[in-house]
């Protein structure tokens, strides 16, 4: 492929995500994806809705870990989120390069998620 071809994990993760979140007339879209080892940040917008959604790969499989706005687009709450020094940075400097051909209004939409919410706690069967 050349080099528009995406990378299999982004299109890994944008798969999995719009197997979780689409629904029938609300198409979900996912851009940028932007990976770091076992780790990955993607844009989402749904309707008048929007955010970044922090994603981690565990055996194989991608598992959302938190959905954000702005926030997660630094190095420092990537950490905080568990993420290592090194790859945390790379994550950041690696989103940051793929949002920077976005729209005014696509990087508003990606920023008009509020707080910062856990998608990885209590999600296990027993309970």
């Amino acid at each position: 492929g050349g080099l528009s071809a995406e990378p299999q994990v982004a299109v890994a993760v944008r798969a999995m995500l719009k197997s979780m979140f689409e629904k029938p007339g609300m198409p979900l879209i996912v851009e940028p994806v932007a990976v770091a080892g076992d780790y990955a940040l993607a844009g989402w917008e749904q309707g008048e809705t929007g955010g970044r959604a922090l994603l981690r790969r565990k055996a194989g499989n991608w598992e959302i870990v938190l959905c954000a706005g702005d926030e997660i687009r630094e190095a420092q709450a990537l950490r905080s989120a568990g993420i290592p020094a090194d790859l945390a940075a790379t994550l950041s400097s690696e989103l940051a390069q793929a949002e920077s051909g976005l729209s005014r209004a696509k990087l508003e939409k990606l920023s008009s998620f509020k707080g910062l919410v856990r998608m990885d706690q209590g999600q296990h069967p027993h309970q």
